[in-house]
């Protein structure tokens, strides 16, 4: 067999087994590791361009002492800070979202399995083993989904403050 035939029907059928909320999980999922590489990228090739070019206008500055100064100094700063945070609250959120997502999925599969138990009693095993995986492969999923980002994301919060540290020393009077 064609092993990407095998790969789509594998998926097909874990779609299937775990239900509608899969779904939900797969589109957060895709979200959250779309801003996290995004994220990477930014930090990796972009903020310090922009590190650069603030130092440029820091240093070019006749007046660094003053009170307007210091105002200037900690607005590009806090500029330099917003762009290095931005999107880090939707990754986390995104975090939170997944093991509810499964929690969801899980509460939905159990309700699929007594929706068979209230037809067909509890002598029918294998109609209530789909409302069982039903209700264990989205918790897994929002579970690993969840996992999966959770080192990226702490590692991105703390580069990002230790890159706006480095501004700040960047960018002291002389």
């Amino acid at each position: 067999m064609n092993p990407f035939v095998d790969a789509f029907v594998a998926i097909r059928d874990f779609f299937e087994a775990g239900g509608n909320v899969l779904w939900a999980i797969l589109f957060v999922t895709i979200l959250m590791w779309t801003m996290i590489i995004e994220r990477i990228w930014y930090l990796r090739f972009v903020l310090p361009e922009h590190v650069d070019e603030v130092q440029r206008y820091w240093e070019s500055r006749s007046d660094q002492t003053s009170w307007i100064a210091r105002r200037i100094r900690e607005g590009l700063i806090s500029e330099l800070s917003l762009d290095a945070h931005r999107s880090l609250p939707i990754i986390t959120a995104c975090l939170a979202i997944l093991p509810l997502l499964g929690l969801l999925g899980t509460v939905s599969g159990m309700v699929a399995v007594f929706d068979v138990m209230a037809f067909s009693g509890t002598g029918n095993a294998r109609a209530m083993a789909s409302g069982v995986s039903q209700a264990t492969i989205p918790t897994m999923a929002g579970l690993v989904a969840a996992l999966s980002g959770l080192w990226l994301t702490t590692y991105l919060k703390q580069r990002a403050g230790v890159e706006i540290e480095k501004v700040e020393d960047l960018l002291r009077h002389h």
